[in-house]
């Protein structure tokens, strides 16, 4: 895994990865944008009270609360509307480092945004209903990268998985190294929670999960090859 890592460091400066790494940061921004502005105006909309230096404090607080809560969600958002245009770094990355491979299945645009729609409602009820445990000092550490590990390793790893997998074949062997993808997962999620960092994290996962990908389906094929000999 931490050499999956590496080979995903090296990938996010090569030439062909450019044009994702911009369109990368610039959805970032955006998504982390829509966060704050939606979040801050539904919290106005419940704390008005009338008093005029009151509702302007409890504007400011907020504001900062919208932030904050925009911080929270944004791992999994940023996957739920980077995922469209993702694909194209996963065939870089294959292009460097894995060629003559056949082409890719390459998920539909229903199951893409399938796939986004239930990560994204998922993602905003999960952080929500943990909103109380992000008040403990250590335990929201833990209940929050727990959490959105699963969710971004779920969701980065269907989106490469299903590029040469059918659903059963990704399902299955989701089930059968989720322990380590949970991992990868978790790591991703702290990256996306690190500002500056964040902006060009998406790229960075996407090719960090394609290389690990690979890495598990040699190690399986080499499990049957050794049990078939047995």
């Amino acid at each position: 895994m931490i050499a999956a890592f590496f080979l995903a460091c090296q990938d996010l400066f090569a030439p062909s990865q450019r044009r994702a790494l911009l369109l990368s940061l610039v959805w970032a921004l955006l998504v982390l944008a829509a966060l704050w502005v939606g979040a801050t105006f539904l919290l106005r909309l419940v704390a008005l009270t009338g008093v005029g230096w009151l509702d302007a404090v409890i504007g400011i607080l907020g504001s900062l609360a919208a932030l904050w809560l925009a911080w929270l969600l944004f791992p999994a958002m940023s996957v739920a509307t980077m995922g469209f245009f993702l694909d194209g770094v996963a065939a870089s990355v294959e292009r460097e480092h894995y060629p003559g491979r056949p082409p890719p299945r390459g998920p539909s645009w229903r199951e893409m945004l399938i796939s986004a729609s239930r990560l994204a409602l998922l993602a905003v009820l999960i952080n929500l209903l943990a909103l109380p445990l992000y008040l403990w000092p250590a335990i929201n550490l833990v209940v929050y990268y727990g959490l959105n590990g699963y969710l971004v390793a779920r969701e980065y790893f269907s989106l490469v998985a299903l590029r040469r997998l059918d659903g059963p074949a990704e399902r299955a062997m989701w089930r059968r190294y989720r322990g380590r993808l949970i991992l990868a997962g978790v790591w991703i999620a702290f990256l996306l929670s690190v500002p500056i960092v964040n902006l060009a994290a998406p790229v960075l996962a996407t090719a960090f999960l394609v290389h690990l990908f690979e890495g598990l389906r040699r190690e399986a094929t080499g499990k049957l090859d050794s049990n078939s000999r047995v």
